[in-house]
C-alpha cells in the first residue's frame, strides 16, 4: 500500500542524539516535523554506544573493587559474576532511556514519528521528496521545505579470509559492539580486533566480568592517537588486569570449527601465531550510513570515504540540507552531534530575530552565526583509569613546530604524585598541559586518570574563553582534589 505525499515544514532522517531535541525546537517555532527513524529512537548512544556500555562498565568497575577489597581493609570472600544478571541490568537501562524519549516526542505537537527506512528522492513542486520504506511493506511519500540528516554510523567490518562482510551471519561468534551487547553468557575467550576506544573500553569490561580477553592491533601501539606516555599507561593497566595486547599484528584469516574459532595472525617481525578465541569482537571502525540515502537525487555528492561535507553552520552544498552528527566528519561523539544540534537551532533563532527586525522595522544588534569550525573538540576514552582530551597533545605540538616554527610550552605531571590518586589507590595516568606561547593560551589537555573525563571538561571549557594560562595558575583550588594541582603543573611549563 502506497499512501499519498504529505508535507512537512522539516523532515529529519535519523534519530542520532541532534534529532529528537532538533524535532522539539523545530516544533517549538511552529514548524510541522516528520522524523524518520528505521530502527530504534536515539541512535547509537541510546541503543549500542553510550548508555549500555556506560552501564556495564559500573558493572564491571564493582566487580574490579570487590576484588581489591582487601587492599583496603575490606574481607569479601570469593567474587563471582552474574553476567546475564548485568546484562539485564544494561537493557532495563537502555530500554527506559529509550521508552522516555519516544514519549517526549510522542507527546509533543507538531512531532511525528514516522517508522522505516527514509531516502531522499528528488524534488517536487512541494520541496524536497522522501520515500520512506515502512515495516510493514508499503512505503510513505514525505515532502518538506528543509531537510536535516543525522542518520549516523555503522561498525566497519574489513575484508579478511574467513569473515563476511556486514554482521556475519554465516558464523554469529563473529559480532561488532552491537552483537556483544545482546550476549546472555560471558565468552570464555574474547579476541578484540582493533586497539582503540572501542575496543579497549569493551576489553577491560570483559575482562572483569570474566573472560579471557586479547586485543590484536595492526599498529605498533593502541590507542594510536594519543601520545606514547598515555599509550604506555593504558597498555600497562590493561595487561596487569590480564588483558594480552599484541601490537604489530594482523589477522590474515579465520576459520570457524565446531568449538572455536581459530585466527591467523600475522606479526610484524615475520612470526605467526594461531589463537583460539570463544568470539572474536571486530572494533576496526565505523562508517557513514550516507550510502542508502538518496543523496544523489538532490545532487549531493558525500566525500571519498561517505560523509557529507557541511559548512560552518552544518548546511551542506544542497541549499536547505543539513547533515548533523556522525555523518558531517566533525567528531563521532554523542556531544558533538548534540553540540551541532544547538548550533543550528541557535542559529534559527537567529533568523527569527532578523525576520521579526525586518518586520517591525526596529533595529536590533544581532549576534553572529554560531560555527561548528570554532569549537575544540573534547572527548573520554572511558576506560578505567578514564582518559579525557581536547585540542593538541605533546605529538601534535611538536609536528605544528616543526612545520610552521610555532612556539609551544609543556608541562606533564604524574598520577602517581598526585595526592588524591594516592589516596584512592588510583595512581595510573599522566596529566598533560599544551600551551601556545606567544598568546599563553591552552591548545590542549590530556587528562589520564582518576576522574579524567569529567576533570578534561575544565580545561575545555577555560579554553573557550581564550585567557591566559596565568588566570588559572594563580586561582585558589579545593584540597584534596586532582585539579588542585593545576597551578602546580602549570608552573612547570617549559618550552617544547
Amino acid at each position: 500500500m502506497t499512501t499519498a505525499p504529505a508535507h512537512v515544514d522539516a523532515l529529519i532522517i535519523g534519530s542520532g542524539q541532534a534529532a529528537p531535541a532538533l524535532a522539539m525546537a523545530l516544533a517549538g517555532r511552529g514548524e510541522s516535523v516528520a522524523l524518520v527513524e528505521a530502527h530504534n529512537l536515539g541512535g547509537t548512544c541510546v541503543n549500542n554506544g553510550c548508555t549500555p556500555t556506560k552501564t556495564l562498565r559500573k558493572s564491571a568497575r564493582v566487580a574490579h573493587m570487590v576484588r581489591r577489597a582487601a587492599e583496603f581493609g575490606v574481607n569479601t570472600g570469593a567474587v563471582s559474576i552474574d553476567f546475564a544478571k548485568a546484562m539485564d541490568r544494561m537493557h532495563e537501562r537502555v530500554n527506559a532511556s529509550r521508552a522516555g524519549l519516544e514519549a517526549w516526542l510522542m507527546g509533543t505537537p507538531k512531532v511525528r514519528i514516522v517508522r522505516g527506512w527514509g531516502r531522499l528522492a528528488g524534488r517536487s513542486a512541494q520541496g524536497f521528496a522522501a520515500t520512506v520504506d515502512l515495516p510493514t511493506g508499503g512505503q510513505e511519500h514525505i515532502t518538506a521545505d528543509r531537510v536535516y540528516l543525522n542518520t549516523g554510523t555503522r561498525p566497519f567490518m574489513p575484508p579478511i579470509d574467513g569473515m563476511r562482510q556486514g554482521i556475519d551471519a554465516a558464523d554469529p561468534r563473529i559480532i561488532h559492539n552491537e552483537g556483544l551487547l545482546q550476549l546472555r553468557a560471558c565468552p570464555q575467550h574474547l579476541v578484540i580486533l582493533g586497539g582503540s576506544y572501542i575496543g579497549l573500553e569493551f576489553g577491560q569490561i570483559m575482562r572483569r566480568l570474566g573472560a579471557a580477553v586479547s586485543i590484536i592491533e595492526p599498529g605498533p601501539r593502541i590507542a594510536a592517537r594519543e601520545d606514547e606516555l598515555a599509550t604506555s599507561i593504558i597498555t600497562q593497566f590493561l595487561q596487569e588486569e590480564g588483558v594480552a595486547v599484541l601490537s604489530n599484528a594482523r589477522l590474515l584469516r579465520v576459520e570457524s570449527t565446531s568449538t572455536a574459532l581459530r585466527l591467523y595472525i600475522a606479526q610484524a617481525d615475520g612470526s605467526s601465531q594461531t589463537i583460539e578465541a570463544s568470539h572474536l569482537l571486530v572494533a576496526t571502525g565505523r562508517v557513514p550510513n550516507t550510502d542508502a540515502l538518496g543523496l544523489e537525487s538532490i545532487g549531493l555528492v558525500p566525500g571519498e570515504r561517505g560523509y557529507i561535507h557541511t559548512n560552518a553552520q552544518l548546511e551542506t552544498a544542497v541549499p536547505g540540507v543539513w547533515a548533523l552528527g556522525d555523518i558531517n566528519g566533525r567528531g563521532a561523539f554523542t556531544h558533538t552531534s548534540f553540540h551541532d544540534y544547538e548550533i543550528v537551532r541557535d542559529n534559527l533563532l537567529q533568523a527569527d530575530a532578523a525576520s521579526r527586525a525586518v518586520t517591525d522595522g526596529q533595529v536590533r544588534p544581532l549576534q553572529a552565526l554560531r560555527s561548528a569550525d570554532e569549537r575544540t573538540t573534547v572527548y573520554a576514552m572511558f576506560t578505567d583509569p578514564p582518559l579525557g582530551r581536547v585540542g593538541m597533545n605533546r605529538a601534535m605540538a611538536s609536528a605544528e613546530h616543526a612545520r610552521s616554527g610555532r612556539q609551544f610550552l609543556i608541562a606533564e605531571h604524574m598520577m602517581r604524585f598526585v595526592s588524591r590518586a594516592k589516596e584512592e589507590s588510583e595512581t595510573h595516568g599522566v596529566v598533560q598541559f599544551v600551551v601556545d606561547a606567544q598568546t599563553e593560551q591552552f591548545v590542549g589537555a590530556t587528562v589520564l586518570g582518576i576522574n579524567g573525563d569529567e576533570i578534561i571538561q575544565v580545561v575545555s571549557n577555560y579554553m573557550a574563553t581564550g585567557a591566559s594560562y596565568r588566570l588559572m595558575r594563580d586561582c585558589l583550588p579545593a584540597h584534596p582534589t586532582v585539579t588542585e594541582f593545576f597551578p602546580t603543573i602549570l608552573d612547570k611549563l617549559k618550552t617544547l
